[in-house]
């Protein structure tokens, strides 16, 4: 990797060298798409970097984005890059009370507005005197728009270019313990980031290949963000695709075909339950076993998934079932699993074809090292690292050993061969009256295997023994009303109990799985935009009925809501 390089660099050399080449592709409503090209992209950029430039912003103010994933989130980046700024892109799905928060925070310039669903309430969050600006899909607003900026402002002349260690991104965690903290994010750290992520994605879909993505994950998250976006911006041969909605996700797949797809494991079990909605997994699981009719079945599921080109899929940002990537594999999908984290913008393990085991997240990426501590701890030092926590100097220090690893917070083992496998959160220990410590994540994950079960969290500080708290999965949730349903799900969540005690310690068994009625959504405070559950609010939420669920008897208990 050329250390000199950054990612600007990359970008103008893909304005100059291939300026006709079709790079974002976005849909506008009723089936319609406009695509840009490298030029056209640069040349909205270079022209509202012109603008922003005009309002005279100190060096390196921070320029803020809340939208859904759009091709003007790309061009808003890159002219905020070249105008010499900072990027802090918040989550569409975001409170206004976090809003506020990252937006005062981050002491933030300009907003831009995107495409959102709930702007009424988001709004709320905004300070009043803080200026916006409206990208051309956003609710409609009175706001200076996109558009006419852009009609009126001649574009950024020259080769713009920022320092290795300028701050690229404030990039704001999703908050599942608490506060969100502000990650700084260098040039040189999502640069190391996109060349690594690029050369691994070529060297699996081949150099040659025409390479296509659908960005659908938030782009506030670092997950998106690196492996999509900066993948993109420094492979330079990529066509990136938008989602329209929810509504018309499939279509969008469709549309896109992509080469590369990544996605998270809720996301990867929903796509599993559509396909078991229309065929049972014992009839598909019988069929796939078929010589020559098996792999003409498994190219159907995959076609109607809309993954049928897709070369390799990729999974991360929570851990995912061994089963669930079996399952992937088996119709054909190699599917493999990465970790990473903000602070490391997301670079740094991942399985291939050569190192991939079941429970395991890979091995680690170019230029990363790792080694877990005396008390089994992850330290990572990757060349994608962060520069600290913005204003969180105390932070800082605590987060770095003596000689330069982070502290990831995550508890994991590690094979001879370099597998990484993930065994829980520091945090996440929690000890029952026994007085030993459980980690929940992987009994969770032999929980979310079962077909019938959507999330799932355990829990259960100082109780003589620990519990888990199951959502059903969003086909059987409607329905409970019917009392067989009921009592089929009953029978099926004891053995799944009894399944799961037989593969724990006596310490770490489950006193009993309990129903909840109610999904955990991003918009009930249950989950983080990136679909991973919130602890705290959840225990925080049934900590009025936890007693009587211990008093009960039964194994199998539904909750109250």
């Amino acid at each position: 990797m050329t250390q000199s390089k950054l990612i600007l660099d990359y970008v103008l050399d893909h304005e100059a060298r291939q300026a006709n080449r079709v790079f974002l592709t976005q849909p506008v409503g009723g089936g319609q798409v406009i695509d840009y090209t490298w030029a056209q992209v640069l040349d909205q950029s270079r022209r509202m970097a012109t603008h922003l430039q005009a309002q005279g912003f100190a060096p390196g103010a921070r320029i803020a984005m809340l939208s859904k994933n759009c091709a003007h989130f790309i061009m808003a980046e890159l002219a905020i890059w070249m105008a010499g700024y900072t990027t802090v892109a918040i989550f569409p799905t975001e409170t206004a009370e976090t809003v506020k928060y990252v937006l005062e925070h981050s002491e933030a310039s300009v907003l831009f507005v995107g495409k959102l669903d709930t702007w009424p309430q988001q709004e709320r969050g905004v300070p009043a005197a803080l200026p916006r600006i409206a990208f051309p899909l956003a609710p409609k607003t009175d706001y200076d728009t996109w558009d006419a900026i852009i009609a009126r402002t001649a574009p950024l002349a020259g080769q713009p270019s920022r320092r290795a260690d300028e701050m690229a991104m404030l990039m704001y965690t999703s908050g599942s313990t608490g506060t969100p903290k502000g990650v700084m994010i260098s040039f040189d750290a999502i640069t190391r980031a996109g060349e690594g992520i690029a050369a691994d994605t070529r060297s699996r879909i081949g150099q040659e290949t025409d390479s296509r993505m659908l960005s659908y994950l938030p782009l506030a998250h670092s997950f998106e963000r690196s492996w999509v976006e900066a993948d993109a911006l420094v492979d330079g041969r990529t066509h990136l695709f938008f989602a329209e909605s929810l509504d018309t996700f499939l279509q969008d797949l469709q549309r896109a075909r992509p080469t590369l797809f990544i996605s998270v494991p809720r996301l990867w079990l929903k796509f599993q339950l559509g396909v078991f909605a229309k065929m049972p997994a014992k009839k598909l699981d019988r069929l796939l076993g078929i010589p020559i009719l098996g792999s003409i079945v498994a190219r159907k599921v995959r076609k109607g998934l809309g993954l049928d080109a897709v070369i390799v899929a990729g999974s991360g940002s929570a851990p995912i079932p061994p089963d669930l990537i079996a399952w992937y594999r088996r119709i054909g999908l190699a599917l493999y699993e990465g970790y990473g984290m903000t602070e490391d913008c997301s670079y740094s393990h991942s399985s291939n074809a050569q190192f991939s085991a079941p429970g395991y997240v890979g091995v680690a990426m170019p230029g990363v090292q790792v080694r877990i501590s005396a008390e089994g701890e992850i330290l990572i030092k990757s060349p994608a690292r962060f520069t600290g926590y913005y204003k969180r100097p105390e932070l800082d220090a605590e987060s770095f050993t003596e000689d330069g690893f982070f502290r990831t917070g995550d508890l994991g083992e590690l094979r001879a061969d370099g597998l990484l496998k993930i065994t829980g959160r520091v945090k996440e220990l929690f000890k029952t009256a026994k007085g030993k410590y459980i980690a929940p994540a992987p009994i969770e994950n032999r929980i979310n295997a079962h077909p019938m079960v959507e999330l799932s969290m355990v829990s259960g500080v100082g109780h003589p023994a620990a519990y888990a708290i199951v959502v059903l999965a969003e086909e059987l949730r409607p329905r409970l009303k019917d009392a067989a349903v009921r009592a089929e799900v009953q029978a099926e969540m004891e053995r799944l109990l009894t399944q799961v005690n037989q593969e724990l310690p006596d310490y770490a068994q489950l006193r009993m799985i309990v129903i909840h009625q109610e999904p955990w959504t991003i918009e009930n405070g249950c989950l983080t935009p990136t679909m991973k559950i919130k602890r705290a609010r959840i225990e925080a939420a049934v900590a009025p009925e936890v007693e009587r669920w211990y008093a009960d008897s039964h194994r199998v208990q539904w909750a109250s809501s």
